[in-house]
């Protein structure tokens, strides 16, 4: 979603080095207008203060302005530590002082697509609904291919997981019948993939199907790399996700895609690309008053049925991955 931005500001002649976590890092070496990622050693939660201060100790004198992306309070410590001369962000976690330009904080019941968040960074120059791009050398993509025993376009990917929460996740049976499915219809392999927590979800969804097309689903949660994943993605026929990070890598790497959306909204986070297909109830024939609890933004559904995305059909998400 920050890919529009840094494209922006590349093209006003800036050269472009994105401070990041190792785990996010491969993304940003697969943006064009990336000149250089920096892998911050910092761990998730907790300030870390000499850990900050001493990254600071070496970015000092090396930049004249930070964009500091991330809404937190530790996020804008580095730049300020860093003592770099122009420090831009939204207001966040009352960041006076820390910020030399402070944007206000939107509306979070008026959530505005994140795109055009991040691209109000940009100072006058707003990348309104841009698609993100992201690229990989045909060598990557081919080496990472070709070690999982597939071949380019001839298999499908699906992303169960969903990092935020449950209340963001299909059903593993849907899952599981879709990529059966998918199997017989196109007698074509499956791969799933996803972190290390999505193993066991990934193992029971690979059951079924390798229990009637033995060796056709691939459960590769947790056994790729972030580097290896994004080329298998980019080799796949087509991917079925959640609204996840993975759901946005395939729109900006152009891939045919089906994104499931129940308890967050395509109006706020959608994969922006002419290739992606939404399904959500919410704007779906099949709508329900039921269904009025949705987008809740929830972690874990509230009422305890998930019917914004238990009720999404293997039907639907086939439809639209023939249309």
């Amino acid at each position: 979603m920050t890919e529009p931005l840094l494209r922006v500001l590349q093209s006003r002649g800036e050269r472009i080095t994105v401070g990041a976590l190792p785990w996010v890092a491969p993304v940003y070496r697969a943006m064009a207008a990336v000149a250089e990622v920096i892998e911050l050693p910092f761990a998730h939660g907790g300030l870390q203060w000499s850990a900050r201060r001493a990254v600071a100790r070496q970015l000092r004198g090396k930049f004249a302005r930070a964009i500091v992306c991330p809404n937190s309070f530790k996020s804008a410590l580095l730049p300020f530590w860093a003592g770099i001369p122009e420090r831009v962000g939204y207001h966040g976690e009352a960041r006076y002082g820390l910020l030399t330009q402070r944007l206000p904080n939107p509306d979070k019941h008026a959530r505005p697509p994140m795109v055009d968040w991040y691209g109000a960074l940009a100072a006058g120059a707003t990348p309104i609904n841009a698609q993100p791009r992201m690229q990989l050398a045909e060598q990557t993509c081919q080496q990472a291919i070709a070690a999982h025993g597939v071949r380019a376009g001839h298999y499908f990917v699906l992303v169960p997981g969903a990092e935020y929460g449950p209340a963001k996740r299909w059903p593993t049976a849907h899952f599981a019948a879709l990529a059966q499915q998918l199997v017989a219809q196109h007698q074509l392999p499956v791969l799933l993939l996803g972190s290390g927590k999505d193993e066991d979800v990934c193992a029971q969804i690979a059951l079924p199907v390798n229990t009637a097309h033995p060796g056709a689903c691939h459960n590769l949660a947790g056994h790729t790399s972030l580097q290896d994943a994004i080329a298998l993605v980019a080799g796949a026929r087509a991917m079925v996700s959640n609204d996840s990070g993975l759901m946005h890598v395939a729109a900006a790497l152009g891939v045919p895609q089906v994104a499931l959306f129940g308890s967050s909204s395509p109006l706020h986070t959608p994969p922006l690309s002419p290739l992606a297909q939404v399904v959500w109830l919410k704007n779906d024939a099949s709508y329900h008053p039921a269904l009025d609890c949705a987008p809740c933004f929830a972690r874990q559904c509230p009422l305890g049925h998930t019917r914004c995305l238990e009720d999404v059909t293997v039907a639907m998400v086939v439809a639209r991955l023939a249309s």
